[in-house]
């Protein structure tokens, strides 16, 4: 269906082997919403998931991309997004991981205590980050950059000793701010209330609606928030 060179069971082969191997964290990728699969078929995929014992767990919505084979066909109307059917199987994920002991630290991420990913912590957190390899991204302070994203170009470039920077983008602090509260809002931490300070009748409403509430300094999704965290973002951006 995604194309991918590897299926369920290979992906299960693989595990045992890191795992024989010694490798004690682990994380495992799973994708819903896509087209034809059912409730069902996501409880089965989750619950023998958690029986791997992983110590990390992403999950990520099918989403359609531009110049992607299936958002042609998504155009075409082979594929039907459901955003109902999405939330169904949202809240399914958010139970049985929840509920096996995984925090859920992140609108798309769940770790068992002690292993939250440190590097995607930083990144939402608006900190400092280097990206190493073909078409990686960096960003210190207000500058962003992006590696060329060809591999045989950025192999060439290292090799010469050359740059293999292939674009640059300067934010500005408004860029920056907004980018801070679009990502924060989608951990367990929450959005800082000064940052949401512009934004007071958009704030009151949200916490009205029973999306946001106040945890210490901070305001955070709720449960039924977080079925709704994009559309909770854009209204402060």
């Amino acid at each position: 269906m995604l194309g991918r060179e590897h299926n369920a069971k290979q992906g299960e082969e693989s595990f045992d082997i890191f795992r024989g191997a010694g490798f004690s964290n682990i994380n495992i990728d799973l994708m819903f919403g896509l087209p034809g699969q059912t409730l069902r078929q996501w409880q089965s995929t989750l619950e023998r998931t958690v029986s791997l014992r992983p110590e990390h767990i992403s999950t990520y919505c099918l989403t359609y991309e531009e110049d992607t084979e299936f958002f042609l066909r998504h155009a075409r109307g082979e594929f039907r997004q459901d955003s109902d059917a999405d939330a169904e199987f949202f809240a399914m994920t958010m139970s049985i991981l929840e509920a096996a002991g995984y925090e859920h630290y992140e609108i798309s991420n769940y770790a068992r205590p002690g292993f939250r990913s440190a590097h995607n912590r930083a990144y939402w957190s608006g900190s400092d980050y280097l990206g190493i390899g073909p078409s990686a991204f960096s960003t210190t302070g207000m500058t962003r950059w992006q590696n060329i994203p060809d591999f045989r170009r950025y192999a060439e470039a290292v090799l010469a000793g050359e740059s293999a920077i292939g674009s640059v983008e300067h934010l500005t602090p408004a860029m920056k701010r907004a980018e801070q509260i679009a990502l924060s809002l989608r951990t367990d931490d929450g959005a800082p209330a000064p940052l949401l300070e512009s934004f007071p009748n958009e704030t009151r409403e949200f916490v009205r609606l029973g999306l946001l509430q106040r945890a210490r300094a901070n305001f955070v999704l709720t449960r039924a928030g977080k079925a709704l965290a994009d559309s909770v973002a854009e209204a402060f951006v």
